[in-house]
């Protein structure tokens, strides 16, 4: 083995960490030593991460072949969604420490919870396709339980759907790296891709029809039609902060591998112009579209927070799709904004479920005095992923529609901002009456629920209301000074496009 030694140590550390809290009887008997123990163990992973991505430099872990290896690396990509992964997870596995507590098999959880931690920080560094894809295979196996967790008959069809869904994904995907390893010999990540027209002669079909199968198969994990349906359906029997990283991070791992595959393997020029383009376009602005209908429609909180992720990572994907330099920082922005949006989100629902026991939206008038807060958090976060200024989301959809607009590909850059300019309307229409009915909600409104049961005015244990007080607060802040963020992303899309 060769170069920095942590890259490997960052992802071992949390793998190690969570098969010890499985396998240790004394935490199932004992809470406190577990909560000691998780957060002990998440503290760790998260200075090792910093340490790992600081020190930068790149890590062979096994040489299969002459050309086939494992291997670590950092890099910009890196540097951003490792980043994002270690913090948001150290923010929500402090969260769940007092959510679980009305939870069965809290050792499992958290268990899970630092492997998975660990694979997504091994994903992230991922030096070429090959390591990519096993972390990738990783990543569904070790999330599987967070879904499954609650063991109920719901929880067992919800994780049988999510595995289902991310086996043909990843079977899609896998068609397409067969396909790459016949016309280049190395999978390493460059920036701008390796492939050229010279490797094609003669397989230009069944190159593009090799990328459609990519796009559709790495899209799955991002909730990007037509394999979407698992995000609805696992969202809502997992416990909320399984909810929160399953929306705000591992759909990032979909966007990622795509990131991937199609600027630092093929390269941007090898599908600009064709029709694989355009299914890409296509298929990701009907996502939006189609998520923030069902979301608008949808009656129970979890879920239409999972009908919104739907829609909101394939903005991220339609901005990657139009291949160009704005629309691209817009898409590794909103990578950031909507993760902590939507974690923040979850965060809330969990919450609200947490001290109320309410589900459903209806349920949730007056929810304003019953922990206000929260609720001010969520009021927070749900203007930023509206994209109402100065909140982060006005950012991120404001590159994504000037990239759009100025990206050359015909009626599409005119397309693509007026279906996000709805979904924004159809976004608001979904997250506000919560913030209306909460506060306001009406002369003829019956407190009589909420004073009996003594809600009024009891927050949440501060653990769980600070997680979301500080992604709230990041989406201020990134919103009022985004330069220096921006200016590392231009630095990022500059290199690949």
């Amino acid at each position: 083995m060769n170069g920095n030694i942590m890259l490997i140590i960052q992802v071992l550390v949390p793998i190690v960490l969570g098969i010890l809290v499985l396998m240790n009887r004394q935490l199932r008997e004992n809470r406190k030593l577990l909560s000691l123990t998780v957060t002990g163990a998440l503290a760790v992973s998260l200075i090792l991460a910093v340490a790992a991505l600081a020190g930068g430099g790149s890590l062979t872990l096994w040489q299969l072949t002459d050309t086939v290896s494992l291997a670590l690396h950092v890099d910009g990509i890196t540097a951003l969604f490792a980043g994002l992964t270690a913090v948001v997870w150290f923010l929500v596995g402090i969260y769940a420490l007092v959510y679980m507590t009305h939870e069965e098999h809290e050792t499992s959880f958290f268990g899970w919870y630092l492997i998975v931690l660990g694979v997504l920080m091994g994903l992230d560094a991922a030096a070429n396709l090959i390591t990519f894809y096993v972390f990738y295979e990783l990543m569904t196996l070790t999330s599987l339980p967070l879904v499954l967790h609650e063991r109920t008959k719901g929880a067992v069809q919800a994780g049988v759907k999510y595995l289902f869904y991310s086996v043909a994904g990843a079977f899609l995907a896998l068609f397409g790296i067969f396909f790459l390893t016949t016309v280049t010999d190395d999978l390493t990540f460059v920036a701008g891709g390796i492939l050229t027209a010279d490797r094609l002669a003669g397989k230009e079909g069944l190159f593009l029809t090799a990328m459609v199968c990519m796009l559709i198969g790495f899209g799955t994990k991002a909730g990007m039609f037509p394999l979407h349906g698992w995000l609805p359906t696992a969202h809502p029997v997992a416990p909320a902060p399984a909810s929160a990283v399953l929306s705000g991070v591992i759909t990032k791992a979909g966007v990622l591998a795509l990131i991937r595959v199609v600027f630092y393997i093929v390269g941007p020029d090898m599908i600009r112009g064709t029709w694989v383009q355009t299914v890409w376009m296509l298929l990701s602005l009907m996502t939006v579209f189609m998520g923030s209908m069902l979301a608008y429609k949808e009656p129970v909180l979890k879920k239409r927070l999972a009908y919104s992720t739907v829609s909101q990572v394939s903005y991220i994907l339609f901005g990657l799709s139009v291949l160009e330099p704005t629309a691209f920082v817009g898409a590794l922005s909103h990578v950031v904004f909507h993760s902590l949006i939507k974690n923040a989100l979850f965060m809330t629902a969990g919450a609200v479920i947490f001290r109320t026991g309410w589900t459903r939206v209806e349920q949730m008038g007056g929810l304003g005095k019953v922990m206000p807060k929260t609720m001010l958090c969520y009021t927070a976060v749900s203007l930023g992923l509206i994209g109402i200024p100065p909140f982060s989301g006005f950012i991120s959809k404001w590159y994504l529609a000037q990239g759009a607009l100025s990206s050359g590909t015909g009626a599409w850059g005119y397309i693509g901002p007026v279906v996000l300019l709805v979904s924004a309307l159809l976004t608001a229409g979904y997250l506000l009456p919560l913030t209306i009915q909460g506060f306001f909600p009406g002369a003829e409104f019956d407190w009589s629920e909420i004073e009996t049961r003594k809600l009024a005015g009891k927050e949440p244990a501060w653990q769980m209301v600070l997680p979301i007080a500080l992604m709230a607060l990041a989406t201020l802040i990134l919103g009022c000074f985004p330069v220096p963020f921006m200016s590392a992303l231009e630095q990022i899309a500059a290199s690949v496009l």
